[in-house]
């Protein structure tokens, strides 16, 4: 598999190389140490030595991506300029005004990454599993109070995405971030929490909070066992993903070449071990299928947005 992306990346057009001939930058639009970080960081090494240009991550936070974000919109699309991005983008998208469109703006090269979310209780919450939390959660409409990273945040919009798929009326209490979330999980001031495996590691593993189930299929090995929701009967799904995109107008011989080494690049082990560490696996696919399921998580959380009344504050 290895050799024949190699040989894949070899054989690409002599035009797409010659028009790739500056630094690449690499934006993630959140600061250093976060998520999009983690996932950004060893791509630029790898994509650097199959490009044959220095490949370097710009970090550039602020209103929840959408600089960055703005930045990278605004940029040529000769593949000098692309941005690292997870589902946030999607999220926001529904709920933020930008000076972007989502979806006609940019360019989807690659996904890069899936993790599931993890449902997760407090210690003392009588739940164990997820039919005894929905028999919990039905017997005591508006009893159970989740947290989320903040209004109209991913975690928010798969919480609320999960109610609606089980029928539940579940109580949002809105963090400034994750970690107050998880802090207040282990405490017990809130019952249930849909995040990541990054975002609550030290309290899963040390067993000061209860993991239901994951959210989707794909956990690494390296994760605690838990069943997916799914399997439990109820209607529900939902991932998070990494993905990288362009300003619209990027070539497609210089796409398809991104592509390519993309898809070398991911396919290194220790690629895979940076992001195991973040709960997520490598998991390519190509511009066409990224762009696709951008449109389809879009429309999804329009969707909840308007059922559960969601907007940012």
């Amino acid at each position: 598999m290895k050799r024949r992306a190699t040989l894949a990346l070899l054989a690409l057009p002599a035009l797409a190389r010659a028009q790739l001939t500056r630094p690449v930058r690499l934006v993630v639009p959140f600061p250093p140490g976060g998520s999009n970080d983690v996932i950004a960081r060893p791509l630029a090494e790898k994509l650097a030595a199959r490009l044959g240009q220095p490949v370097v991550v710009e970090n550039r936070p602020g209103a929840g991506g959408s600089i960055g974000a703005g930045q990278v919109a605004q940029s040529a699309p000769d593949g000098t300029t692309l941005m690292v991005t997870s589902s946030s983008f999607a999220a926001s998208a529904v709920v933020q005004r930008t000076p972007y469109d989502a979806q006609t703006s940019f360019e989807a090269v690659a996904l890069l990454a899936r993790s599931p979310f993890l449902v997760l209780t407090t210690l003392d919450f009588p739940a164990r599993d997820i039919a005894s939390l929905l028999a919990i959660a039905r017997a005591r409409p508006g009893s159970i109070d989740f947290g989320s990273s903040g209004p109209g945040g991913i975690n928010h919009f798969v919480t609320e995405y999960f109610a609606l798929q089980a029928g539940l009326r579940l109580n949002h209490v809105p963090y400034r971030g994750m970690p107050p979330a998880v802090t207040d999980l282990v405490a017990g001031h809130i019952q249930l929490l849909i995040t990541t495996m990054a975002s609550a590691s030290g309290p899963i593993r040390d067993g000061r909070v209860r993991l239901l189930a994951y959210t989707a299929p794909g956990a690494p090995a390296s994760n605690p066992a838990a069943p997916i929701v799914r399997a439990t009967g109820l209607d529900y799904e939902a991932s998070i993903w990494w993905g990288l995109l362009a300003p619209r107008g990027l070539p497609p011989a210089i796409s398809a070449l991104l592509q390519a080494a993309i898809r070398d690049a991911l396919s290194e082990p220790d690629i895979a071990r940076v992001y195991e560490a973040e709960g997520a696996r490598p998991s390519f696919a190509s511009g066409a299928e990224f762009q696709a399921e951008l449109a389809r998580d879009i429309a999804r959380f329009r969707d909840v947005a308007t059922r559960a009344n969601i907007r940012a504050e």
